[in-house]
């Protein structure tokens, strides 16, 4: 059996920077509160008519993280791609990719994990590849999220949150089994579904029939809600716990950990889990500052730009932790 290992990383994040600044010409905020609660001092979104979509941002990155990789387009066997905001109800954008690189007939596969999405990638890949099926497999995460935000007083409270962007990586075989992704550890609770949550359109609830013939301009059903502080509690937990799982595995302790990547949910969230663990501030990469939270983007985008930056190095103990929607949540411990 073999590990698996990432070769090549890639990013892409919109122009278009938006402040907490411009956030409060649009609704009742200001800098202070956003950064107060979550750390957030500006995040990208996409411009009308710029052409970004979640499946064109995806693209790009694997484009980047393909050339990095140092392989042809056709040697990818396998994609994955993780989103809460493909660009069509169906299909999911993993074939717009195989199509847009002009990739041969490969198998295109569509994550919807929300927050752990990439996380939940990176686990489907890594064993397609332990078993043999696969050898080299591109995984995407990518959301646009700013199309779909309620923009006003009533939505401040998700709408300063989120952001536009992509990351993408490219795995390989590995056949010495102590480098590379060494174990990945998934959860779900999903009693806790409807406290982060997008209602409509849903077959089960609110359709487009409904929609429509409602036209109601006041249904909030179409917005993201989110129970913010139940959240934050749970994460704060499962992210402990999840870390912790994947250490035990590998008979590491929390000193071992030269990188902690975590789903940039909340900057509060990670300096809550920075403390615990013991970590200085150069063990942990955030960049929620900068972008905001891009879901199941926000990983491969701060996993990419900390390799870019020299923080990660050859022989490190890389470990990445998610928590979201679902509830979902995972970890992922690598010998880089």
């Amino acid at each position: 059996m073999y590990n698996s290992k990432i070769i090549g990383l890639g990013k892409y994040v919109p122009d278009h920077v938006v402040t907490n600044q411009d956030l409060s010409k649009m609704m009742d905020t200001n800098d202070e509160w956003i950064q107060e609660r979550t750390g957030i001092q500006e995040r990208r979104w996409v411009k009308e008519g710029s052409g970004d979509t979640t499946a064109t941002m995806g693209i790009k990155a694997a484009k980047v993280a393909i050339e990095r990789a140092g392989i042809d387009k056709d040697d990818i066997d396998f994609i994955i791609f993780a989103t809460l905001s493909p660009d069509m109800y169906f299909p999911g954008p993993g074939v717009q990719v195989q199509h847009a690189l002009d990739i041969k007939t490969v198998g295109a596969l569509d994550v919807r994990n929300q927050c752990s999405g990439f996380v939940y990638a990176l686990s489907v890949a890594d064993n397609f590849i332990k078993t043999g099926m696969y050898k080299n497999v591109l995984v995407i995460g990518s959301e646009l999220h700013s199309h779909g935000l309620d923009k006003t007083t009533r939505g401040r409270g998700v709408s300063v949150i989120f952001g536009d962007g992509a990351g993408a990586a490219v795995l390989t075989r590995e056949e010495d089994n102590t480098k590379g992704i060494l174990s990945t550890h998934l959860h779900a609770q999903g009693e806790h579904a409807e406290e982060l949550v997008l209602m409509a359109p849903g077959m089960g609830t609110r359709w487009v029939n409904d929609i429509l013939a409602d036209n109601d301009p006041n249904d909030e059903s179409y917005y993201p809600y989110m129970n913010g502080q139940f959240v934050f509690k749970n994460a704060v937990v499962r992210f402990s716990e999840v870390i912790m799982e994947g250490l035990l595995k590998n008979n590491l302790t929390s000193e071992a950990i030269d990188m902690l990547i975590p789903h940039q949910a909340n900057l509060r969230i990670a300096q809550f889990i920075q403390k615990k663990f013991n970590l200085k501030d150069d063990q942990v990469f955030n960049n929620i500052q900068k972008y905001g939270n891009t879901t199941a983007a926000s990983i491969p985008i701060a996993l990419t730009e900390a390799w870019e930056e020299g923080k990660i190095k050859e022989g490190d103990t890389v470990v990445l932790a998610a928590f979201g929607s679902g509830f979902t949540w995972g970890s992922v411990i690598i010998n880089w």
